[in-house]
């Protein structure tokens, strides 16, 4: 089963780890990633620290852990290569509940962060 197949098919949770240009390490809860049509994978993020550190270092960890079995998942080692603010497929994207009213009037930045997979390990294990 490929990636893709795989973040459709399991339920979990997921958590993106990334560190400033001076090595201080942030962790955030994150939904599963977007697969784009080149192979690449994205995340929607706001403009908060996990964003700010991306500019500054383009490494982050991705770990997955499946809410059916004991300590199974995914950890992804990315590389972020592009990345689109309030882009119409950014909008296209989301999979948030919201209604796009109220996704469009809240004023806030939306970025669509796109990454590269340079390495993929299972969650416990190497």
């Amino acid at each position: 089963m490929d990636l893709r197949e795989y973040f459709e098919r399991t339920k979990g949770t997921g958590v993106l780890a990334t560190a400033d240009s001076s090595g201080k390490v942030d962790a955030a809860i994150y939904a599963r990633p977007h697969f784009l049509e080149d192979g690449t994978m994205g995340f929607i993020m706001p403009d908060r620290l996990t964003h700010h550190n991306l500019q500054s270092n383009p490494y982050v960890a991705y770990l997955f852990i499946e809410s059916q079995g004991l300590h199974q998942g995914k950890r992804l080692f990315l590389k972020k290569v592009s990345e689109e603010k309030n882009s119409e497929r950014l909008k296209k994207m989301r999979r948030s509940c919201l209604c796009d009213e109220e996704k469009e009037s809240d004023g806030k930045d939306r970025y669509l962060v796109i990454f590269k997979l340079e390495k993929e390990l299972p969650l416990v294990g190497s």
